[in-house]
C-alpha cells in the first residue's frame, strides 16, 4: 500500500511540474505554486526524486528564491500578480454577493501588498553585469 500511495505522489509531483512547464510560456497558468505543490509531492513520495527537483533548473528559478530569501525577478511578480488579479477581477465580477465581494477585495489587496512590499524584487542575473560596463 506504501508503494502505492508513493507512486501517486510521484506521479502528481510530474504532473504538476509538467503544469508549471506549461505556466512559464501561458500567461492564465501560474508556474509558481504548481511547482511548489510538485516539491510536496515528491517530499511524500520519494527523497530521490525530491533531491533532483530541488536540484532542477525550474525549482531553482522560480520558487528557490520565492521561499528561501522571500524575493521574486520583476518579471516572475509581473506575471504572478497579473494572473492574481485577473483571478480577482473575475471572481469579483461573477460573486453577487457584497460580502463575498469585500472578501475577495481585502484578499486582493493583501495579495498586492505582500507581493509588492514584502517580497523583495531579485536583479535579473545577467543584467548587473552590462550595467557594471
Amino acid at each position: 500500500m506504501k508503494k502505492l500511495i508513493n507512486g501517486i505522489f510521484i506521479g502528481s509531483g510530474f504532473l504538476l511540474v509538467g503544469l508549471g512547464a506549461l505556466g512559464i510560456a501561458l500567461p492564465l497558468l501560474p508556474t509558481t505554486p504548481f511547482l511548489v505543490l510538485a516539491a510536496v509531492c515528491f517530499a511524500k513520495g520519494s527523497e530521490r526524486f525530491h533531491a533532483w527537483f530541488l536540484s532542477n533548473r525550474l525549482y531553482q528559478k522560480y520558487v528557490g528564491p520565492a521561499v528561501n530569501k522571500k524575493e521574486m525577478e520583476k518579471s516572475a511578480k509581473r506575471k504572478t500578480l497579473g494572473t492574481l488579479c485577473l483571478i480577482f477581477i473575475i471572481s469579483f465580477l461573477l460573486v453577487p454577493i457584497w460580502h463575498a465581494k469585500a472578501a475577495i477585495l481585502v484578499v486582493a489587496l493583501f495579495h498586492i501588498y505582500y507581493f509588492s512590499f514584502k517580497i523583495k524584487t531579485a536583479p535579473v542575473p545577467g543584467k548587473e553585469l552590462a550595467a557594471d560596463e
